[in-house]
């Protein structure tokens, strides 16, 4: 008869999963990126290049720059240091031997980029961004040092119609004796394209007329005079891009009039130019005569708005002790309570709970011919996952209750548990497929244990559907889940117990019922074919594990735990092997397996710079932002807001169907909606606490905003005519 015991060997794997969402913590830390073993990245739409020019080799007050050379893919550009319209500036950081100080990145003069009636400010072809280094006294390399290494972490917008947000951690050595020029053409242009700044003159000002700021320019070249010049401001947000610059010279002195954003978010004083003819450039600070008026966005505000969030802050404030929970009267307590019970019933009906699934159909089948065997594991298995409920509950009230902003699925904002179930469902996959059988791996008396103790797989089947079932949110579960925030403990643990026990119901009653277990086929050859077949649900979970990784870590991120996968997968299967082999391959798998754990591992559970993540925001959404929804609607515009995470299986299914739907769509843009995504994939106080007020605790959340007009919150399981007749009713 076919033997099924993954799960009891896993325990300490288990333990390790819990242990680790015990030391989540909103301030944690990690290593500092390390520096890849190369000085060239390759994408598919640059390659990008860590340069350096040391004529007089390295040494205090001997000249050094380092600059990383960007060669775009036709039609792809990155970005100035103001972006313009969109986009995001190139940035680096930087990991330097001890003396030696990096200045800040010598800018070449870039050029326009036209985008519809839009413009940014960037580089195509190949550009060289190159940065001074100081070497200091201090710097000491010792008497054997022969070289200096240098790490550096860039990151990188990629755009041509799309934009692709992309990063490269480069490592370079440079000979101490001697002279490191191979690049000195390169570094000879860039300071050629850098503006050269211009000496204050008397003729030099600026001043704001209606909606543009004249400039007033003398002291350039001149050879400039007659020529139209290109002009880039260097603060973002203060003109608008895309607009012609009148201009014409006086004289010596050239003039302009810079049409000012009409959502200028700046005002800078003095105000930075870089003006640019043929490749080349002249920086110059204008003083502002006169002053900058208002903001725009300060004057829109209405007396009414500001006294309402001036409101708000006084309660805020005056709210700041927490209040003790208190208990929730008893008809609004059984309705939650029924709530959970119905969404955890619900929860078995959610993908990201399919791959327990087949564990469950093997072991239903494996017991037909014994009902007590088949009561016993329904039993366990509904303690495993109500035990497991209940202990979530607490860790999650607990961190509440020491301050931490946290919901429901709080652990999988983890990468380092992301990345620790991945292998848990890989090694379950490999088992289920019949790659290895634990009894042929371990010693006789740990193998047997399950013999001993036939519940312990039920339970631990138990306890693994709730690691499964935590990334998603099932109908009826929010409303209850929210209301645990405001329970005394007793009450809120009592709301976890039964949506545990919604999720066991199925199993509980099948395993009871013995009209079930007649109907299931007799045990047989057919069972190892199903054993098999249940590998690949597995595999898929491994793949969507990966790809919430990936957004938390980014593609390297995700790249490392691809191979580390693969190397745990090779360790595990040399150990299925016998005699000489494996007495060869195995431990140089091993090696293998901690050598890349303990080098790549870290970059695998490192989280992407915050700015990357926020450059990939979809087309026609915007990021969510603390008090923009209330901030619009007071403007008079509807709102949509999509509290979404990558780990959220229910939140893509709505992505893909819902939210995608042209009719729908269609809806929304016809009422011009704005439509915001709040991204909840990593920890995020703020949005937790949005969470919180809308009484939820964790995502799907879809809220629909307009003037006049209460909130409406959708169901979890969002529906088309659900969201469209709400659209419409604006």
């Amino acid at each position: 008869m076919l033997s099924i015991r993954p799960l009891q060997r896993l325990l300490p794997t288990l333990f390790f999963i819990a242990f680790s969402a015990l030391s989540i913590s909103a301030d944690a830390q990690l290593a500092p990126r390390q520096g890849a073993a190369g000085s060239i990245v390759t994408t598919p739409h640059v390659q990008a290049e860590l340069v350096a020019q040391a004529p007089e080799g390295v040494g205090p007050g001997k000249p050094l720059w380092l600059g990383l050379s960007i060669t775009h893919q036709p039609d792809w550009h990155t970005y100035w240091k103001n972006p313009g319209d969109s986009g995001l500036p190139t940035q680096f950081e930087w990991q330097l031997p001890a003396g030696i100080d990096a200045g800040e990145i010598a800018w070449p003069v870039p050029r326009k980029i036209p985008i519809g009636n839009l413009a940014n400010y960037g580089y195509e072809g190949t550009v060289l961004l190159p940065v001074p280094m100081t070497v200091t006294s201090a710097y000491a390399p010792g008497p054997l040092a022969r070289e200096a290494t240098f790490t550096l972490h860039a990151s990188w917008l990629a755009c041509r119609k799309e934009c692709i947000p992309e990063e490269g951690s480069f490592t370079l050595t440079v000979p101490l004796q001697g002279s490191t020029a191979l690049n000195s053409a390169a570094f000879a242009a860039a300071a050629k394209a850098h503006p050269v700044p211009l000496a204050p003159a008397a003729g030099n000002m600026a001043h704001v007329e209606g909606t543009a700021v004249a400039l007033s320019v003398a002291g350039l070249p001149a050879s400039l005079q007659g020529e139209t010049l290109d002009v880039f401001a260097e603060t973002p947000g203060v003109a608008e891009t895309a607009a012609p610059v009148a201009q014409r010279w006086q004289g010596p002195v050239w003039t302009a009039r810079l049409p000012l954003s009409p959502h200028r978010s700046a005002g800078p004083e003095p105000l930075p130019l870089v003006l640019a003819h043929a490749g080349q450039g002249w920086r110059v600070e204008l003083s502002v005569q006169d002053g900058w008026p208002p903001l725009p966005g300060q004057a829109g505000v209405s007396p009414a708005l500001q006294a309402a969030l001036q409101a708000n802050a006084d309660a805020a404030a005056a709210a700041a002790p927490r209040a003790e929970p208190t208990p929730a009267p008893l008809g609004t307590f059984v309705v939650a309570l029924f709530g959970a019970l119905l969404g955890g019933l619900i929860l078995n009906l959610m993908p990201c709970v399919f791959p327990v699934l087949a564990i469950k159909v093997v072991g239903f089948a494996r017991h037909t011919q014994s009902l007590r065997s088949h009561r016993i594991s329904g039993l366990a298995y509904t303690a495993g996952v109500v035990l497991s409920f209940v202990l979530l509950g607490a860790l999650m009230l607990g961190l509440r209750a020491a301050g931490e902003a946290v919901g429901w699925g709080f652990q999988l904002q983890s990468p380092a548990v992301v990345a620790a179930l991945a292998a848990l469902f890989t090694l379950l996959g490999l088992n289920l497929a019949g790659v290895f059988e634990f009894g042929r791996m371990l010693p006789g008396g740990i193998a047997s244990l399950q013999a001993r103790h036939p519940v312990a797989d039920a339970f631990l089947t138990g306890v693994l559907a709730v690691a499964v079932a935590s990334p998603c949110t099932a109908p009826f579960m929010g409303a209850s889940l929210g209301l645990t925030a405001t329970l005394p403990g007793v009450q809120a643990l009592a709301i976890f117990a039964a949506l545990g026990l919604g999720l066991a119901l199925p199993y509980l009653a099948a395993s009871w019922v013995p009209a079930v277990a007649r109907a299931l086929p007799r045990p047989g050859l057919w069972m190892d074919t199903l054993r098999r077949l249940m590998a690949f649900p597995m595999f898929a979970t491994v793949v969507w594990l990966v790809w919430v990784l990936g957004q938390q870590s980014g593609i390297n991120g995700a790249a490392a735990l691809l191979a580390l996968l693969v190397a745990l997968s090779m360790a595990v299967w040399s150990l299925t092997l016998t005699g000489r082999a494996r007495a060869v391959i195995a431990p140089l798998s091993i090696a293998i397996c901690a050598y890349l754990a303990w080098a790549w591992g870290p970059k695998a559970i490192e989280p992407a710079p915050a700015a990357l993540a926020a450059a990939g925001a979809p087309a026609g959404w915007q990021p969510w932002q603390a008090g923009l929804p209330e901030k619009l609607v007071a403007e008079g515009k509807p709102v949509f807001v999509d509290f979404t995470a990558a780990w959220c299986v229910t939140c893509q299914y709505n992505k893909q169907t819902t939210l995608s739907n042209p009719e729908v769509l269609g809806a929304l843009a016809a009422k011009k909606v704005t439509l915001l995504r709040a991204d909840w994939t990593r920890r995020d106080a703020q949005i937790t606490a949005a969470l919180a007020k809308l009484g939820r605790s964790g995502v799907p959340v879809y809220v629909l905003m307009a003037p006049g007009k209460p909130p409406v919150v959708f169901s979890e399981v969002l529906g088309r005519k659900e969201l469209t007749d709400a659209v419409n009713a604006i």
